[in-house]
């Protein structure tokens, strides 16, 4: 039995609140290839990404528009509350075929409805819409005018409800297992390999109460030389004493993640490592007591840029972004991020990742925190000990 993760007054909410920043764009038609954006407006759910697929949210029509791949037909009606006349299969010869591409069917579908002549917003810079659906619509779709609409949802999703921020607290309680699990397996001789295949059966088998879902994101676990960058795997060697492993974790429970990451060591660390250790968690901290409705991304990332410029410490990338529903590659929700110059401020129930870390020339540490905006402050999803694990 597939249990449904919010009613249907929510999907209502979502869907009036992206109306009004359609509005407000001046889009009468939103194509969401986003699958983040789709699951978010419609509650679809399904490994279906890999083919063209997407959701059509008209300005005058109450339901949203599912458009997919016919043998995805059913899980569009088993994992949504649209009726069959808003979802609409293309058949099988669309899939990598040379003479015809499945945003024709799109098109087709917005002229039936007498939609083509008006503005089109379209999410230009995601993974799932390529050149050749922009060239198709365009194509097909002459009269329209097409808007870049790549982040309108994302938006909207920046604010979580209370059930979203349930289902975060939720997979907080999953990635402090899946942590749990992977420090104890990084140890001299367990074969990298192994010790993720163990972090992966706690991510899944979640726990008692619940269970979890797939990460964005896969494990990352960088050892030794490979600490100096932050998006590396993991490889079939044993681990060594004297060498350092970077975790960046996320527990997912109904799509919704909560990342984290620690830094493990086997053996004594050296001193730059043990120093910077402390230098990480003393900067995030005090990046965290910073966080308060009204306060902006930037002013946040300077509370962690003035701790670390005390110890000698450059750090050019962002040291945090938005995050909480999403599908593969990212769990990010390419919105705000703690960086200098975004300006954008803070509101109560946005949900965080911040990830201060630090790479070197063949050396690295990464410390982090998943957390909610409160009135009061920050409040982060995990209970876990926030410093460097140093084991024999």
């Amino acid at each position: 039995m597939y249990t449904h993760p919010f009613d249907q007054i929510e999907y209502r909410q979502r869907i009036d609140n992206t109306k009004a920043r359609m509005s407000e764009r001046g889009v009468e038609i939103l194509l969401c290839t986003n699958p983040a954006n789709m699951c978010y407006l419609t509650g679809y759910d399904g490994w279906s990404f890999y083919v063209h697929q997407l959701v059509l949210l008209a300005l005058d029509d109450d339901d949203p528009h599912w458009i997919g791949r016919g043998m995805d037909a059913s899980a569009a009606r088993v994992t949504t509350f649209l009726a069959d006349d808003h979802i609409h299969p293309y058949a099988d010869d669309y899939v990598q075929s040379t003479v015809k591409h499945p945003m024709d069917f799109v098109a087709d579908l917005i002229k039936e409805k007498g939609w083509d002549r008006r503005p089109i917003g379209v999410e230009m810079d995601t993974f799932y819409f390529t050149a050749a659906c922009f060239a198709s619509l365009e194509h097909n779709l002459p009269n329209a005018r097409f808007e870049d609409t790549t982040t309108l949802v994302n938006w909207v999703r920046n604010i979580k409800t209370e059930q979203e921020i349930a289902y975060m607290t939720q997979a907080a309680r999953i990635v402090e297992s899946m942590m749990q699990t992977g420090i104890e397996y990084v140890r001299p001789g367990v074969r990298q390999c192994d010790a993720v295949a163990e972090i992966y059966r706690a991510m899944v088998a979640g726990t008692p109460e619940f269970g979890g879902d797939y990460s964005s994101i896969c494990p990352m676990l960088p050892t030794g030389v490979g600490t100096s960058t932050p998006h590396l795997t993991w490889t079939d060697s044993p681990y060594v004493s004297g060498e350092g492993t970077i975790l960046e974790l996320a527990g997912v429970r109904y799509r919704y993640h909560c990342p984290m990451a620690r830094t493990v060591h086997l053996g004594t660390p050296p001193k730059k490592l043990a120093d910077t250790a402390e230098v990480v968690v003393e900067g995030l901290t005090n990046a965290l007591e910073a966080v308060r409705p009204g306060v902006t991304c930037e002013s946040v990332e300077l509370a962690w840029r003035k701790t670390i410029e005390k110890h000698g410490i450059v750090k050019d990338s962002r040291i945090g972004y938005s995050t909480g529903l999403n599908y593969p590659p990212d769990w990010g929700e390419s919105t705000l991020s703690l960086r200098p110059g975004d300006k954008t401020e803070l509101k109560p129930n946005m949900t965080l990742h911040m990830i201060p870390g630090v790479w070197m020339d063949d050396w690295g540490i990464e410390i982090s925190e998943c957390f909610r905006v409160t009135d009061k402050g920050a409040e982060p999803f995990c209970n876990f000990p926030r410093k460097l694990f140093v084991k024999d």
